[in-house]
C-alpha cells in the first residue's frame, strides 16, 4: 500500500490539530531559539506531536501519541514570533511528524505571514500533504530523514508501507527543487555498512545525494 492508506492516518482530531480547544495544530514542544535545526538559520522550532511511525530509537518518544495533551498553542508561538520580528530567519516545523497535523498549511501562511521562512523536518509518511505544501510554494527548506533503503523500512519503523510513502515524498521533494538536507540515524542494530550501501544506491537512482549519517543516541543512563 502506498501513500496516505490504511495505517497512515490517524483518525478524529488527532490528525487535525487540537480540534476541542480551536488550535491550527497540537504542538508538543518548544524551542524558541536554535541555531541546529535548519543549517545556517536562527529558528524558533515548533515540535508537532503525533507521529505513525515507531521508530525504536526516537529520540523524542513523548511525542508519538498524537491525543497528547498540547504543552504550548499555536497562538502562544504566533505571539512570540510576532514581537521578535526582524531577529529570527524563520520557523521550523518538526516533530513527531508535522504533516500529520491536518492544520499545518495555514500553521505555515500564518509565520510567512510574519516574513518568516519556513522549514520543515520529516520521514514522508505523509506524500499527499507534503505535494500540497510544495506546490504551494509554502517551504523554504526541508530536512527530509530517510530512515533505510527500503527493504530495511519496516524494521525500522515498524509500519509496512512506509518505504512506499518515503519514496514517494522523496521524489516530489528531489523534483520540486527545494533547498533540502538528507540524513539517516544510523543505528548499527538496525543499518550495517550493506545497508547503507544499498541506502546510497537507491538515493542515487533517485536523483538525491548520499544522506548527511548521525549515530544514534544511547538511552539516558
Amino acid at each position: 500500500m502506498t501513500g496516505e492508506g490504511a495505517g497512515a492516518e490517524v483518525s478524529g482530531d488527532a490528525a487535525s490539530g487540537d480540534a476541542a480547544s480551536g488550535e491550527v495544530i497540537r504542538i508538543g514542544g518548544w524551542s524558541r531559539l536554535s541555531t541546529c535545526d535548519w543549517p545556517g538559520r536562527l529558528v524558533t522550532t515548533v515540535f508537532c506531536q503525533g507521529c505513525p511511525w515507531r521508530c525504536g530509537y526516537c529520540h523524542n518518544p513523548g511525542l508519538l501519541p498524537a491525543r497528547a495533551p498540547a504543552a504550548v498553542s499555536w497562538n502562544e508561538v504566533l505571539g512570540h514570533l510576532a514581537r521578535r520580528t526582524g531577529l529570527l530567519d524563520g520557523i521550523v516545523f518538526s516533530g513527531g511528524e508535522p504533516l500529520l497535523q491536518r492544520g499545518l498549511p495555514q500553521a505555515v501562511r500564518e509565520a510567512r505571514a510574519l516574513g518568516l521562512e519556513v522549514g520543515l523536518h520529516t520521514g514522508g509518511a505523509f506524500p499527499r500533504r507534503l505535494a500540497r505544501l510544495l506546490d504551494a510554494d509554502l517551504l523554504d527548506w526541508v530536512g527530509f530523514d530517510v530512515k533505510a533503503p527500503p527493504g530495511r523500512y519496516e524494521r525500522v519503523t515498524g509500519i509496512g508501507h512506509a518505504a512506499a510513502s518515503a519514496e514517494r515524498s522523496l521524489r516530489l521533494l528531489l523534483a520540486s527543487g527545494v533547498p533540502h538536507q538528507l540524513r539517516t540515524t544510523v543505528d548499527p542494530a538496525l543499518l550495517d555498512p550493506p545497508a547503507m550501501a544499498d541506502l546510497d544506491a537507491w538515493l542515487a537512482d533517485l536523483g538525491g545525494t548520499p544522506t548527511h549519517r548521525q549515530t544514534v543516541r544511547p538511552p539516558a543512563a
